[in-house]
């Protein structure tokens, strides 16, 4: 089954970037090239595979800290 193709309002929505920034960002996105797009005709759309992969690969995870690491030298 193909993916579902996003506007550039819906991916701006998903990425929670509508109410700041509008189309800015994901508009931003598609012409530096940092997500995956398809032309029909004019149109710009965006694979849904594409932003879930764009999230996963900028979504940073916490830093593990060690206890032995908190405690201070006497």
């Amino acid at each position: 089954m193909a993916d579902r193709l996003l506007t550039v309002a819906q991916v701006a929505e998903r990425l929670g970037t509508w109410e700041t920034s509008g189309e800015r960002f994901p508009r931003r996105l598609i012409e530096e090239r940092r997500i995956a797009f398809v032309k029909v005709g004019r149109h710009v759309r965006i694979p849904e595979s594409a932003v879930d992969q764009y999230i996963a690969d900028h979504t940073v995870q916490p830093v593990t800290v060690r206890r032995a690491a908190l405690r201070r030298v006497a």
